[in-house]
């Protein structure tokens, strides 16, 4: 491999490690920010110039297509995990025939969204309690959206491969560079043009095209075992049942997760539009809270799959004592700032001090308490990386969507206020977080068992035994 090549990477294998882990979470930390920008800009530019029933339109998507959507990111994670995996173990052969079996994936799995994003659009908005005066134009913002799903996944396909070895500078720059654009295409379509939902949606799929190019470029380019060959994609279905092993459950966990979003955001709809409107926005900060910690989640189970593959285990113990630190003072102060600074901030959505007011109620609620989603989402993380994603899908089900369902059906109805409604959220996170650790130390004490008879079953026979170290 060149030394252009390697000069993207970072050596998880060797030397101190939260040092690595900062290098490797911040430009993932800044392209998820960035990412979030291209639904975050659309909020702004169609609050500040088509109005609050075009930003409540926008909005009134955003549950929906999460869920509809992190099924199929999830299977990502899965391809990560494996080409991680076998990168540090040196299995180049399987890590190629995951690039080419997680791009093809990518590709059938975003032509699939086009079709559901076009069918199923008025029918699940409906359902949801979408008000009548902007389904019209979330059906439009949605149905145009869902037409970029195949760059997108292909962007997030392809980034989750150079993640893998440690390339998270790359797509930081990629994103810089499509985000830019999608901000002046924002501008000029709904100022210019008064184009309004569809203007900002049509933005949007141009810059995903462009990311889409670009990182199918640097791994057509590539010198690496992570080459892409388009002339070669394929399904090896080996490869394919192992990237669905951690990535259904993955997926499924976003998924359902983002269905107890679905129904919160069917309790907001019935306060009327200028609550979906302040929703629209503290969740959309509450989105940059979340990129922000998920960053080091995704760094943790890196590092992990690597080091598992490498068979160093007692650097996954440090990796996740350094790693729960981080992510506490990460979550605490992003959090913090949120809080103190949050008024100002969701003005820049939108100037109806009623928004506004509706963005603070649910704001006061979340900020604070954000090291908990932080602590929920880590574990996870860490435990796919050790190659177990099927139990803490479980846990994270029975935790955030069971707490969050029973507050809504059991509490919220006597206690009808916005602040009351999103108190289960810091009380699912707490509650995840709890059931995610016992899990935690179950699954690395099993682990920790094999790899313990690996090593003494090598000393007997005189082979050389796995790393322990």
């Amino acid at each position: 491999m060149s030394f252009k090549e390697r000069k993207y990477e970072i050596d998880m294998l060797h030397g101190p490690m939260l040092p690595k882990v900062i290098s490797f979470a911040v430009p993932l930390m800044l392209s998820s920010i960035l990412q979030l920008l291209f639904n975050a800009v659309d909020v702004v530019v169609v609050g500040n110039f088509a109005g609050s029933e075009a930003l409540a339109a926008v909005g009134s998507t955003t549950a929906l297509i999460n869920m509809l959507i992190n099924l199929f990111i999830g299977i990502s994670v899965g391809a990560s995990v494996l080409a991680a995996h076998s990168y540090a173990a040196k299995d180049f052969s399987l890590m190629g025939e995951t690039v080419h079996t997680s791009i093809l994936v990518a590709l059938v799995s975003g032509l699939g969204m086009i079709l559901a994003g076009f069918f199923g659009a008025k029918p699940a908005l409906a359902l949801m309690g979408t008000p009548s005066n902007v389904i019209h134009d979330s059906v439009l913002y949605m149905r145009i959206y869902f037409a970029g799903m195949p760059f997108f996944m292909l962007y997030n396909y392809g980034a989750a491969i150079l993640r893998a070895v440690g390339d998270t500078r790359r797509p930081l720059v990629i994103l810089a560079v499509s985000g830019s654009v999608n901000v002046a295409l924002n501008l000029f379509l709904v100022i210019c043009f008064h184009m309004g939902v569809a203007g900002v949606a049509i933005a949007t799929v141009i810059s995903q095209f462009l990311s889409c190019v670009f990182v199918l470029r640097c791994l057509t380019k590539a010198e690496g075992p992570y080459r892409l060959y388009v002339n070669q994609l394929h399904i090896n279905f080996r490869c394919l049942i192992q990237i669905l092993k951690i990535g259904i459950p993955s997926g499924i966990q976003s998924c359902v997760i983002s269905f107890s979003n679905v129904l919160l955001q069917s309790s907001v709809n019935s306060f009327g539009s200028v609550s979906m409107a302040g929703y629209t926005a503290a969740n959309n900060l509450l989105g940059f809270l979340y990129v922000s910690i998920n960053a080091n989640s995704q760094a943790a189970m890196s590092f992990t799959s690597q080091n598992l593959g490498a068979g160093k285990l007692r650097r996954i113990d440090r990796l996740v004592a350094e790693c729960v630190l981080l992510q506490f003072i990460l979550a605490l102060f992003l959090g913090s700032l949120c809080y103190l600074s949050g008024q100002n901030i969701l003005r820049i959505y939108t100037s109806d001090p009623e928004v506004v007011e509706a963005g603070i109620q649910i704001g006061s609620i979340t900020f604070i308490p954000y090291f908990l989603c932080g602590f929920m989402d880590l574990f996870p993380g860490v435990m796919r990386g050790l190659g177990h994603a099927f139990v803490p899908m479980i846990i994270s089900v029975l935790g955030t969507v069971g707490s969050r369902v029973l507050w809504i059906l059991i509490y919220f109805p006597s206690h009808r206020t916005l602040r009351e409604l999103f108190i289960c959220y810091p009380l699912s996170w707490g509650v995840t977080f709890l059931m995610q650790l016992v899990c935690y130390f179950f699954v690395r004490r099993a682990i920790w068992k094999k790899y313990e008879a690996l090593h003494a079953r090598s000393d007997t026979d005189g082979r050389t035994p796995p790393a322990l170290s």
